[in-house]
């Protein structure tokens, strides 16, 4: 009889999963085709290390790295987020299996025997009970695909943590030297404008030529030089910023080479194709996909009958009794929603929702990836021809500069024609030292775009 009863639970249990609404897939059009090729094509490339950061061959741009990607705080933010999720998948895990548990009921109780005589009992039940969900609909099963979907999606955002990490250590210590490199170009400019203040106070002083190229001098020695502290102070500014990107208090930062002494390596070669799977941020929303999924099939579940199976079983001890006397229970239920006020049906269009967002969150981080390869690509093509033409520029105007000063000393032409000399020398030095910085930030920055090392 009892099994009967079960088998008709059942059946009537997939009758009404017949009921439920079905699940909608996700929109076609934030799928992705990744293109056959780049549009930009760079002509030396190699595939990616591990530890790209080495490749620059400075020492300590690697212990700036290693030093951010183990200490920086965002970086442990994301790892705790793993945690977290390891820790719900965990529990999501508990809903698969059965709970038991045990207890025991006791008290004592006066009343009146039935021969009208006071009476006082003490009785004790130790009881053990155990109850089970069956997850006929896959209710829990969706559950725990949630939690693991969860789990992959914190550790790809705590890679992409990582990675941004290491391409903001890696670029800002580029950009230190670089700062060290125009502020030495500063310091022997000031030199140079020290020399002409000299041989311009010289030749006032005898009376050869006038007080305005002197003043002119001058004022061009002091206009160099109120540059000083501010680039002093932008020095002092990105090491502070890079030493809270490795996680410790401000302070100053060790070099370990020059600008010049960086090696460039080239770029990374891999296949439009193999971007999709190189990307931290990419598997990361990928996976949030896969969690929205499963959260639209437990939303799905909640229409469909519940099946919890019980057990209990105990003594009951009391002084009533001569012998314990021994107890027990099975049963079992089935809980079909009838009417929830479209309670249900909300949860599951928000769920579907939720999914939509990932998907199209996907798209958009999967378009982003490609524009920034692109960028970065374009940006690597271009810079080199510019750094040409600004070293070609370095030596027509370090000509026309030796020029003008040797026309100006014989006195053929007034001190502002070396004025001007001088100061296109120094924007045309600043701009190479810049164009310089920004190919190695351009590479930081295409090694961040393919993924890094992330597999």
């Amino acid at each position: 009889m009892m099994r009967r009863s079960f088998a008709l639970a059942a059946t009537t249990a997939i009758t009404l999963s017949a009921c439920a609404p079905t699940l909608q897939d996700a929109p076609l059009g934030a799928a992705v085709a990744p293109p056959a090729d780049w549009r930009t094509s760079l002509e030396v490339t190699a595939p990616v290390e591990a530890d790209w950061w080495a490749s620059f061959g400075d020492p300590q741009l690697s212990q700036l790295v290693e030093r951010a990607r183990a200490a920086n705080p965002d970086v442990q933010v994301a790892l705790a987020r793993v945690e977290e999720a390891r820790a719900t998948e965990l529990a999501s895990r508990g809903f698969l299996l059965p709970s038991l548990g045990a207890g025991v009921e006791g008290g004592v109780q006066r009343e009146v025997s039935p021969f009208g005589q006071a009476q006082t009992t003490v009785a004790a039940q130790p009881a053990f009970r155990a109850s089970y969900e069956l997850d006929l609909f896959g209710k829990n099963a969706a559950r725990v695909d949630a939690a693991e979907a969860g789990v992959a999606a914190s550790a790809a955002a705590a890679e992409a943590a990582r990675l941004s990490v290491s391409a903001a250590a890696a670029s800002g210590y580029i950009t230190l030297l670089a700062l060290d490199r125009r502020l030495s170009v500063l310091e022997e400019t000031l030199v140079a404008r020290q020399e002409a203040v000299k041989f311009a106070r010289d030749r006032a002083e005898v009376g050869y030529t006038s007080q305005l190229p002197l003043r002119q001098a001058e004022a061009e020695y002091q206009a160099t030089a109120q540059l000083v502290p501010q680039l002093q102070a932008q020095i002092a500014r990105q090491e502070n910023a890079l030493s809270v990107l490795t996680g410790t208090m401000p302070g100053a930062i060790e070099r370990g080479g020059t600008l010049e002494q960086l090696i460039q390596p080239p770029a990374p070669a891999i296949l439009p194709s193999e971007l999709l799977r190189r990307r931290p941020d990419v598997a990361a929303a990928e996976y949030r996909i896969a969690a929205a999924d499963a959260q639209m099939r437990v939303a799905r579940a909640d229409f469909l009958p519940s099946i919890d199976l019980g057990a209990a079983a105990g003594l009951v001890l009391s002084d009533l009794l001569a012998d314990p006397l021994g107890v027990w229970s099975l049963g079992g239920s089935i809980l079909a929603p009838i009417f929830q006020g479209e309670r249900l049906q909300a949860q599951l269009d928000g769920a579907t929702a939720q999914r939509d967002q990932a998907a199209w969150a996907y798209r958009s981080t999967v378009l982003d990836a490609f524009r920034e390869v692109e960028d970065r690509m374009a940006v690597l093509s271009n810079l080199k021809e510019q750094e040409s033409a600004l070293e070609a520029q370095r030596v027509a105007v370090a000509d026309a500069l030796r020029h003008a000063r040797n026309r100006y000393r014989a006195g053929y032409t007034p001190y502002i024609e070396q004025v001007d000399a001088q100061r296109a020398l120094l924007g045309v030095e600043l701009s190479l030292i810049q164009v310089r910085a920004d190919e190695l930030t351009a590479l930081v920055g295409l090694y961040q775009a393919v993924g890094g090392s992330f597999e």
